[in-house]
């Protein structure tokens, strides 16, 4: 490797170190002097979807903690829900946890689809530092979902650190029957489970988010009653907003002619009051026009339908952290529990279930029921418990469980207001996401915004500081484990700064650089560089790079010290072929 990669990595550790001792000089163990930590993150979202970031959508309680918190405006994902997954849960980026690409092997450490043994997850660092743990909601850092025997399981939350567990082990599926569906460490049937009942589903039928809430309550609840001695971290993993488009009816009816205006309508809008609400500047941002290519005409009413329905699975979610946030306050736990919002990816303007011709719904039933102890093991139902096929297709009303679709381009360019692509992407509106901080016992900045630009990386170092913890330099009976990338975000919740060298990313090819208000971005494997000053275009239209060259070089080079020491080479590699 070469000098200037180990003077980087110095430069790295010594940086961390000081940043580590400034925010906690003295080490103790008292749980009465560490809080609890938790982590909620929303899936398939953009920057401007929930209501303190410039949305229509109603979303008041993130609004609340928002009010009486910290709100990020250059936060960043690593544009897509795996990696985003494995790169907050170890503090590294997702190559350096294997977790490259999606959860197939193609051949190299970086693009393994299951985190190695080189890496540790926030849970593993916390509970031997006295912490209970928790998970509720999507895992997706493993490629067994279906195991054949427990050994196989050894990358599943239990095994990583967690001491409970509800949700689901693949990355996608049916909010109403979903897929590897698991609590602790066996898969359940949500039609037969007898600890989660109809009784106490808030909607009146089985609905997944409604499902990650309730359970985080729970485990929110039992902790008081049976491990008040220690303090918690808590991992809430939603799948909203993420397709197929599934909501309550009467969520959906609270948004039904909210989207009539259209597309560009909504988005200036939401542009204006981000603009109004200071997240952004009209001199360093700019509404370019959504492709035409990507609105719907013939079938508007339709994709009007799926942005109420994608309305309503965010409102839902919203509810659901207000039960979250109202069992803290009764078992008195709020004022010392740090609490993070944030997203996977930006808006997804993937394509699913919007293509050929449209199956009407029938009147009755077609297919057997499926019995109540049935395990889901499809991403799309076939059909759905009572009997209906499930269908996809232009026209087809979503959000009933027999239906499977995405919300598409032209709302995901709204999602993203103001910035450039989408989830996969490099380019801002991939990586793009909120970031809202909220803890009474130790922000004394209600309502303020923070410009500092941080990463989900830096996850891992701010729990480590919370926490007081030990960070391992080995685990996993003897592995040696690569040291934390980000930096602990806890100074700039006292309105200090922190240094970095760069943020990076790299996601199918496309691959990025952050370097102070310089930004070094390119799509695809073989896309050009292209070079923006962040603070005056934020937006990602004019590009710099034949202006620059001797900072695109220099910034190319960086980044490709980054790719060669954190397993991201070689770019956008091929699937293993099965033997």
């Amino acid at each position: 490797m070469s000098i200037q990669f180990w003077c980087v990595r110095a430069v790295h550790c010594v940086l961390l170190c000081l940043t580590t001792a400034f925010a906690l000089p003295e080490r103790s163990t008292d749980a009465a002097d560490r809080p609890n930590i938790i982590w909620i993150m929303s899936d398939d979202m953009g920057f401007s979807d929930i209501g303190c970031y410039g949305s229509e959508i109603e979303t008041p309680v993130l609004d609340g903690l928002a009010d009486h918190g910290l709100r990020y405006t250059q936060f960043y994902n690593t544009a897509r829900c795996c990696p985003t997954r494995a790169s907050l849960l170890t503090g590294l980026y997702p190559h350096q946890a294997g977790i490259g690409h999606m959860m197939n092997d193609r051949g190299y450490d970086g693009y393994r689809g299951d985190l190695n043994r080189e890496c540790v997850t926030i849970a593993e660092v916390l509970r031997p530092a006295g912490y209970r743990t928790y998970l509720s909601g999507k895992w997706h850092v493993t490629k067994n979902t279906r195991p054949k025997s427990h050994d196989d399981k050894h990358n599943w939350p239990l095994q990583r650190g967690f001491d409970r567990f509800y949700g689901t082990i693949h990355g996608a599926g049916s909010f109403f029957d979903p897929n590897t569906l698991t609590r602790d460490n066996e898969f359940i049937s949500p039609a037969s489970d007898s600890e989660y009942t109809p009784d106490q589903f808030p909607g009146g039928q089985y609905y997944y988010t409604d499902a990650i809430a309730d359970h985080a309550v729970r485990f929110v609840r039992e902790h008081r009653r049976d491990h008040d001695a220690k303090p918690f971290f808590m991992y809430v993993s939603f799948t909203a907003a993420h397709w197929p488009m599934h909501a309550l009816e009467n969520d959906i009816a609270k948004y039904k002619g909210r989207y009539d205006a259209g597309y560009d309508a909504i988005r200036k809008a939401r542009y204006r009051r981000m603009i109004e609400l200071g997240l952004i500047k009209p001199s360093s941002t700019e509404l370019f026009p959504i492709e035409e290519s990507a609105k719907e005409t013939e079938h508007w009413d339709w994709d009007k339908r799926n942005m109420e329905v994608y309305a309503a699975m965010i409102d839902s979610m919203d509810r659901g952290i207000g039960r979250i946030v109202e069992s803290l306050k009764t078992t008195d736990q709020l004022d010392n529990t740090v609490i993070c919002f944030f997203q996977d990816n930006g808006g997804c303007a993937e394509n699913y279930g919007r293509g050929g011709k449209p199956q009407p719904r029938q009147d009755t039933p077609s297919l057997e029921p499926l019995d109540a102890e049935y395990l889901q093991p499809d991403m799309q139902p076939k059909q759905t418990r009572d009997g209906y096929p499930v269908r996809t297709g232009k026209g087809v009303m979503a959000g009933g469980a027999d239906t499977y679709i995405a919300y598409g381009r032209a709302w995901a360019t709204v999602s993203n207001t103001p910035f450039r692509q989408y989830k996969h992407y490099t380019h801002e509106g991939g990586i793009s996401t909120p970031l809202i901080v909220h803890w009474p016992d130790g922000l004394n900045r209600d309502g303020e915004l923070e410009h500092t630009p941080g990463h989900l990386v830096d996850l891992m170092a701010t729990a480590v500081d919370l926490a007081q913890a030990d960070y391992p330099t080995t685990a996993h009976g003897g592995h040696a484990i690569k040291p934390m990338e980000g930096q602990s975000l806890v100074p700039t919740f006292r309105g200090q700064s922190i240094e970095r060298d760069a943020i990076y990313w790299e996601h199918e090819g496309n691959r990025a650089i952050r370097q102070g208000d310089w930004k070094l971005v390119a799509k695809g494997a073989r896309g050009q560089w292209e070079l923006y000053n962040i603070a005056n275009d934020r937006s990602e239209q004019n590009d710099l790079a034949q202006r620059f060259p001797d900072r695109v070089e220099a910034m190319a080079a960086l980044w490709t010290a980054y790719a060669e020491r954190a397993n991201v080479l070689p770019l956008n590699p091929k699937p293993k072929k099965k033997q």
